[in-house]
């Protein structure tokens, strides 16, 4: 797992400082720049904002692509 081209997270940022938040962004982002794909759970819109690229929800069940 030292170079995946895949990753899958869920709650990355949960329980981390706001150090750890930015560290953690910088990592995906740098990852990202290398066409990894990231598939990111999150509740939190700020890293949806800034990280993602599609972003998907559920509602009653279905999934739906927001942007």
């Amino acid at each position: 797992m030292e170079n995946p081209d895949i990753l899958i997270l869920d709650e990355p940022m949960n329980a981390l400082d706001n150090n750890g938040v930015e560290e953690m962004r910088s990592i995906l982002l740098k990852m990202k720049e290398q066409s990894k794909l990231i598939i990111i759970a999150s509740h939190v819109r700020d890293d949806i904002d800034i990280l993602c690229d599609e972003v998907y929800g559920i509602d009653v069940g279905i999934i739906k692509k927001i942007r």
